[in-house]
């Protein structure tokens, strides 16, 4: 909800106040990933804030304009560089100019899309569409000391093409990475090997390779690539945690997604309804999982802009989702639409 509200309070130029802040929540109020994406978001849009600040649960949010630049946000904890990545995406997308950031933190921590999801699954289709932009990774990142490093350069976006993502077809191919940081590669091969031997039917191609990173972690990610559609899962080592339990994580998320129609995997859903409310045109696709990040999406996005979202399913189910953008829908005509 504030990653979503910030960057929409931006596009749109509308003032923010959130209240509340994580208030169910066992430690509420924004915490360091949190109040980072605030930082950010303030600096890129020279925006008046009251209410950045720890364990803060009401926060006031006025941006004034884009301006690209040359941005370093570190989130000092192991936060997801990731997530303040794709909060500042799409409003640096409308700058004038490129603007390059570094973000350090976390870059494979759980709840959140590694480095490699963004790489490989989300960063693909959003240059489809028409953004442009190149990321890479420093230096990896886990969970619970951070530390790792990514870079983004992103350049001021074309005309924004819609999806039609309904029938996903042929698996064209499966790729697949187990890596380790600091730790010796067998248990790369080890989680690669588990991979595997429970996909065999697919015959999937898996690289290992050692990640550069201050501290310890292991990956295994799994990314799927269809005629129309795509997938990516993937599970993260912890101390005591077995190799082939980090790789039938990965497997049983995309085992879960084959059984669905889906085109796209859930968390991909939810990435995609921003920047498809963008679009010179309508979109459709296939969640194959209403998530409540999903929903929670759609509310916003009404709130800010005037468009329609219609999610043909209930929670937890697979299901189509619609996103028709108000016809000649400009940014800059949209303030004041009530969030």
């Amino acid at each position: 909800m504030l990653r979503s509200a910030l960057a929409l309070s931006i596009l749109t130029g509308q003032a923010l106040r959130i209240t509340n802040i994580r208030a169910r929540r066992s430690k509420p109020g924004l915490m360091a990933q949190h109040l980072k994406a605030v930082d950010a978001t303030a600096a890129i849009s020279k925006a008046r804030v009251q209410g950045a600040a720890l364990n803060s649960r009401q926060l006031v949010f006025e941006p004034t304009e884009i301006r690209s630049g040359r941005y370093k946000f570190d989130i000092q904890t192991a936060g997801a560089t990731t997530l303040v990545l794709q909060t500042i995406f799409l409003p640096l997308s409308r700058a004038g100019s490129a603007s390059s950031v570094i973000i350090t933190g976390g870059t494979h921590v759980p709840w959140s899309p590694s480095y490699h999801y963004l790489e490989l699954n989300w960063l693909p289709l959003l240059i489809e569409m028409g953004f442009d932009a190149q990321i890479s990774l420093d230096q990896a990142g886990f969970y619970p000391q951070g530390g790792g490093r990514i870079s983004a350069v992103i350049r001021p976006a074309g005309i924004i093409q819609p999806l039609n993502l309904t029938r996903r077809g042929q698996l064209l191919r499966l790729q697949g990475i187990s890596a380790v940081a600091n730790l010796p590669l067998s248990i790369a091969e080890r989680q690669k090997r588990q991979a595997l031997r429970r996909l065999e039917k697919l015959r999937p191609h898996i690289k290992t390779l050692q990640m550069p990173a201050r501290f310890k972690g292991t990956l295994l990610l799994l990314f799927a690539e269809f005629e129309s559609g795509r997938a990516c899962f993937f599970g993260l080592g912890k101390l005591g945690k077995p190799a082939e339990q980090v790789a039938d994580e990965a497997v049983d998320g995309l085992e879960a997604f084959l059984e669905t129609d889906g085109t796209v995997d859930p968390y991909l859903a939810d990435q995609l309804l921003l920047p498809l409310c963008l679009a010179n045109g309508p979109s459709e696709l296939r969640t194959s999982r209403v998530s409540e990040h999903l929903l929670t999406n759609a509310a916003i996005l009404r709130a800010f802009l005037p468009v329609e979202i219609d999610i043909q399913a209930g929670l937890g189910e697979p299901g189509l989702v619609r996103v028709l953008p108000a016809a000649d829908l400009s940014l800059s005509s949209v303030e004041g639409h009530g969030a």
